[in-house]
């Protein structure tokens, strides 16, 4: 199983993407600094009409104009895998007792598989990225405030625009990066608690 390989390179993939830990949902990284990670939706901005388009733009602004400080603005664009899909719809089958439920879902399946043969389904993640340097002798704790309190204002800001935010978690986080460096094993070893808990205490990252 490669995710239980230990790499061959002297230098690991911790120290090659600068993070020492994730800590009360707080990235933290070299020299002081720290992150905090929301998740948020989006809004289709074509489909508003001109006055709510106008409304959108003036509250953007005021949102931009509250920021105590600089933020990032990540779009996570994927390629939705349809065959885990289409096989959970398929174990659907198996708890049906009717054949023309049965028959739907088998309909139902050829029809996925046939509108998206040769063609990619992506689906669009969008994250705002806090950051934060301490100066000092200041604490993580002290960090985790500040970055707490710049939270709170982005996501009622967010919520403003009729957006839905939340910061993510620990696990949601190593989960993020752990999509950008193994897209391939993606589809086939999720990462969960269970095998982040023994990659760590077996120094496998």
């Amino acid at each position: 199983m490669w995710l239980l390989k230990k790499s061959q390179n002297k230098v690991s993939s911790r120290s090659q993407i600068a993070i020492k830990e994730v800590r009360d949902g707080i990235l933290v990284l070299p020299n002081k600094e720290y992150r905090l990670v929301i998740e948020t939706s989006s809004v289709n901005f074509e489909l508003k009409s001109e006055e709510e388009q106008d409304v959108l733009i003036d509250n953007f602004q005021d949102f931009l104009n509250s920021l105590p400080g600089s933020l990032q603005i990540l779009i996570r664009i994927r390629e939705v895998d349809i065959d885990q899909y289409v096989a959970g719809v398929e174990l659907q089958k198996e708890s049906e007792t009717k054949k023309e439920y049965q028959t739907e879902i088998d309909d139902y399946c050829s029809f996925i598989r046939g509108l998206v043969s040769g063609n990619k389904i992506l689906s669009r993640k969008f994250y705002i990225i806090l950051p934060y340097k301490s100066e000092g002798k200041k604490d993580f704790d002290i960090a985790k405030g500040q970055l707490r309190l710049t939270r709170d204002l982005v996501i009622k800001a967010l919520e403003k625009l009729g957006m839905k935010a939340k910061q993510l978690q620990n696990l949601e986080i190593l989960n993020l990066f752990y999509s950008f460096y193994n897209q391939d094993q993606l589809k086939t070893q999720e990462l969960t608690g269970q095998a982040l808990k023994a990659l760590v205490e077996e120094k496998y990252v």
